[in-house]
C-alpha cells in the first residue's frame, strides 16, 4: 500500500531530480550575503559593510544586465520546449540567490547612508533613492518571486503547461532588464550622494 502511494506521488510530480540539488545550492550561496551583513553590523565594521554593499549591489546589477541583455535574446531564439528546459534549471538556481543579493544590497546601503550621515529624509536624493528602491522591491518580491513559485507549481503538475512556463520565464527575464535600468539610476544617485 505504501509503495503504491509512493508511486502515485512520484507520478504526479514532474519536477526533475536536479531541482532539489539546485535549490539547496541556491540556498547555500544565498545565505552568505545576509550572514556577512550581520557580521558587519555586529562588528560595527564600516569597511566590511561597504564591501558587502558594493559586492552584493554589483553582483545583483550584473546579473540583471546579463539576464536582460543576453538571456532575453537567447530565450527569444528558442522554441518553447527549450525555454522550459532552461526554466527548469534557471528558476531553482536563482530562487534564493537573487532575493538575498537584493535584500542585502538595499539593507547595507541604508546602513551605510546612516553611517555617513547621508540618510536625510528631507533630501531630494534620498527620496529619489527611496522611490527607486521601492520600485525594485515591488518588482522583485511582487513579480519575480511569485513568478518563480508559479513556475515551480506548474512544473510539479502531472501535465505542466509549457506555454505558461515559457511566458513566466520570459516575463522574469524582461523584468530583469527593467531592474537593471533602475539599478543604474540608483548608482547615479549614490555617486551624487558620495560627492556631496
Amino acid at each position: 500500500m505504501a509503495q503504491a502511494q509512493g508511486q502515485a506521488q512520484g507520478a504526479t510530480s514532474t519536477l526533475p531530480p536536479f531541482t532539489k540539488k539546485l535549490l539547496r545550492w541556491s540556498f547555500a550561496i544565498g545565505i552568505v550575503p545576509p550572514v556577512v551583513l550581520v557580521v558587519a553590523l555586529v562588528s560595527k565594521s564600516v569597511l566590511l559593510l561597504d564591501y558587502v554593499h558594493v559586492i552584493t549591489g554589483g553582483t545583483w546589477t550584473g546579473f540583471d544586465l546579463y539576464m536582460g541583455l543576453v538571456m532575453s535574446q537567447i530565450l527569444r531564439s528558442l522554441e518553447v520546449p527549450a525555454r522550459v528546459e532552461i526554466a527548469k534549471r534557471l528558476t531553482p538556481t536563482t530562487f534564493f540567490i537573487i532575493p538575498s543579493l537584493a535584500s542585502t544590497a538595499i539593507t547595507s546601503g541604508i546602513y551605510l547612508a546612516q553611517d555617513f550621515g547621508k540618510f536625510d529624509l528631507h533630501s531630494v536624493w534620498i527620496m529619489a533613492a527611496g522611490v527607486v528602491v521601492l520600485i525594485l522591491v515591488a518588482q522583485g518580491f511582487g513579480v519575480f518571486l511569485p513568478n518563480g513559485v508559479r513556475i515551480f507549481l506548474e512544473l510539479a503538475k502531472a501535465k505542466p503547461d509549457p506555454g505558461l512556463i515559457s511566458k513566466l520565464t520570459i516575463r522574469n527575464v524582461r523584468l530583469a532588464a527593467s531592474q537593471a535600468v533602475f539599478q543604474v539610476i540608483i548608482i547615479l544617485i549614490m555617486a551624487h550622494l558620495a560627492i556631496y
